[in-house]
């Protein structure tokens, strides 16, 4: 008898508990908005966090994104096979050949923002040999020539200032830069400084680099998005933080080194800008 009224007491009382689950607990916050289509209305700040401002960041913040829960397809249509990692795709363009992987990605980027806010003076990268490839030589009929391990400039095309020839001046441009090439054109930064356009960069072959998408500031520290592309060629993703895979926020509190991230662990000095 002792033993039914004790269990008649027990249930009671977690009965209690149960029949009020809120008292004592704090609903989750919810980071990701499925209903979400670009990176600003996908993805919810932390709380107290406000989004800092720049003209790169305002560009990505409106940038479209694919319909949540995407897969990542490579440059041939197919699934990627690794689906776990990501948070979100960008509908950043990608051509059907193997050559926009993680640090083509990064300057692809860097080249829509400047097509598409009028600043085609500033799309220009690197070779890793030295050799910079702009876009003003290429629009005016200039293509690269290759001799002796030397790439320079030869007149054999007519003035092309079309969408469809930026494709084909970057196609070159992917084929001859790398890792190596864009950690030679960019500056070393810190994580107080840190802007919408700066990367995380292990120059190498291979080596690999993400991309700070977003930035969003409380009390004068930081908590940022990162994406990637890689090889094989493949769309561009924001990807998760492994460290609370239920909030994607990289937080400068959090950051030390070596650096990891969902697929990638970078040094200290990793971190630099190029703009």
């Amino acid at each position: 008898m002792k033993k039914m009224i004790s269990m008649l007491i027990c249930f009671l009382l977690v009965g209690c508990q149960v029949s009020n689950p809120e008292k004592g607990s704090k609903k989750a916050f919810q980071f990701i908005n499925e209903k979400g289509m670009t990176l600003s209305t996908r993805f919810r700040t932390p709380e107290g966090y406000k989004r800092k401002k720049s003209a790169l960041g305002d560009f990505l913040a409106d940038y479209p994104l694919k319909k949540s829960g995407s897969p990542i397809l490579l440059y041939n249509g197919k699934r990627r096979l690794n689906q776990g990692g990501h948070v979100a795709v960008f509908k950043l363009p990608i051509e059907k050949y193997d050559l926009q992987q993680c640090a083509d990605s990064v300057m692809r980027v860097y080249i829509e923002y400047y097509w598409h806010t009028n600043q085609k003076d500033k799309i220009a990268f690197h070779f890793v040999d030295g050799f910079l490839c702009d876009y003003n030589h290429w629009k005016e009929g200039y293509r690269v020539r290759f001799n002796n391990n030397k790439s320079t400039w030869v007149k054999s095309a007519s003035y092309d200032d079309s969408y469809s020839n930026l494709k084909k001046y970057m196609r070159v441009l992917f084929a001859y830069a790398s890792t190596l090439s864009l950690k030679e054109e960019s500056q070393p930064t810190t994580l107080s400084d840190l802007k919408v356009g700066d990367i995380f960069i292990k120059a190498g072959s291979p080596g690999h680099v993400v991309m700070v998408v977003d930035v969003c500031e409380k009390n004068g520290k930081k908590a940022f998005l990162l994406a990637q592309g890689f090889m094989p060629a493949q769309e561009f993703h924001v990807i998760n933080n492994p460290a609370h895979s239920d909030d994607p926020w990289y937080y400068e509190e959090e950051v030390t080194y070596p650096f990891m991230t969902m697929e990638y662990t970078f040094s200290k000095g990793s971190l630099r800008k190029l703009i």
